[in-house]
């Protein structure tokens, strides 16, 4: 058994302007959807936040407000990546994160909240792979060697760090079957 066939899966993660949901917005959501034969469709999207992106957190991914002053609203791409996310399991390094975020945009803008599955890949490596220094993705990807998939991938941008979780979810599955 190939690990995918244990899915659907749609890897997502955001960018934002802060840590906090409710006051700060995604500047960027991203998503790799894999399903049960293997095939990946990518989801990517830059998003006007209505409001300014701090320059403490432009310093950590990197998007600028001129990067997102013509990018669609999040109520523009949230349908396409409901859409592809539809009848999968919905994955995220540091889940509670991501997944706040998302819900707080749904609602906000009108949208149906996320109510189907999710799955923590934080979770699941700290369980599978106990007594790593560190779970930090960037400390995972040098442990289990992940690679750059895409040019110029940079973490802290969205679509590098779900191309970094999918990659870990496969060494994750692919432990978990190799013990069954």
């Amino acid at each position: 058994m190939q690990w995918y066939e244990l899915g659907p899966f749609t890897v997502f993660d955001v960018e934002t302007t802060g840590m906090s949901p409710v006051n700060c917005r995604i500047v960027e959501l991203a998503a790799a959807r894999i399903d049960t034969d293997g095939h990946i469709t990518r989801f990517q999207s830059l998003i006007h936040p209505g409001c300014k992106i701090p320059i403490e957190v432009q310093l950590i991914h990197h998007i600028t407000d001129a990067m997102v002053i013509n990018a669609p609203k999040f109520s523009a791409v949230a349908y396409d990546f409901l859409d592809l996310a539809k009848g999968s399991t919905l994955v995220a390094h540091n889940a509670r994160f991501d997944l706040a975020f998302l819900q707080e945009s749904l609602a906000r803008t009108g949208l149906p909240l996320w109510k189907g599955k999710t799955m923590d890949s934080l979770k699941l490596v700290r369980q599978v792979f106990k007594g790593l220094p560190s779970y930090s993705l960037q400390n995972l990807r040098r442990t289990f060697q992940l690679k750059d998939t895409m040019d110029n991938q940079q973490a802290h941008r969205a679509m590098a760090d779900v191309e970094w979780t999918v990659q870990l979810l496969e060494i994750i599955f692919s432990e978990l079957l190799r013990r069954s």
